[in-house]
């Protein structure tokens, strides 16, 4: 064997070796309306992230999710500004406008297929409430959606962990807050302190958001 065959198989081995200890990324996506965001959306992916020990989670915002009236979601422009100001002091989180600038009904499939192509070196684990695993079976193509990313369960009270999807579960601090509650209650004039950033409440005040319960 030639001097130069072993100086190029020893070039493929360090190659190789250099890739197998190549850190991929761990990112994690918190898919929701966000209508408005919230501090229990920022507890949940705040402490996914540190107990999986994920590099970053990205809170992806819908543009029509399949399942929801679109008449009912105020513009994504005003949902992606909450989303940026709430996440703005925690450098562990971050927003991911993908379904915004595709528009149109947001599948978890589609999403996923073009996040994986775009960032071939990351390792996805998308969020969902305990409440929602049994719905998993009528996700739009579900089964090539678990080639494509890892589901994590975040338990809730009353829903059982049994599936047959492999789900990683992670236990976060129940806090009983919904965007629909902040909504009605903006529209009956009660105070929302506490629910949500300070500055997330700033701009809803400043926009004049949600006066009619939307």
């Amino acid at each position: 064997m030639g001097t130069n065959t072993n100086a190029v198989l020893k070039a493929e081995v360090i190659v190789e070796e250099a890739e197998l200890f190549q850190k991929r990324k761990q990112v994690g996506i918190l898919g929701g309306n966000f209508n408005p965001v919230h501090l229990a959306h920022l507890v949940m992916a705040d402490q996914v992230q540190q107990q999986l020990g994920l590099d970053k989670v990205y809170l992806m915002p819908t543009y029509l999710p399949p399942h929801v009236d679109e008449k009912k979601t105020i513009d994504s422009q005003h949902r992606l500004a909450m989303l940026e100001l709430a996440i703005a002091d925690n450098h562990n989180l971050a927003v991911e406008p993908i379904e915004l600038f595709r528009k149109g009904k947001s599948y978890t499939y589609d999403t996923m297929k073009a996040l994986t192509q775009n960032n071939p070196d990351t390792d996805y684990y998308f969020i969902i409430g305990g409440d929602m695993v049994e719905y998993l079976p009528k996700w739009y193509k579900i089964d090539e959606l678990l080639t494509l990313t890892n589901f994590v369960g975040i338990r809730r009270p009353h829903y059982g962990t049994i599936t047959p999807y492999p789900i990683m579960w992670v236990d976060v601090p129940q806090m009983d807050i919904s965007s629909t509650l902040i909504r009605e209650k903006i529209k009956n004039g009660c105070s929302i302190r506490y629910l949500l950033p300070d500055s997330v409440i700033h701009y809803i005040e400043e926009k004049e958001l949600y006066v009619d319960g939307f």
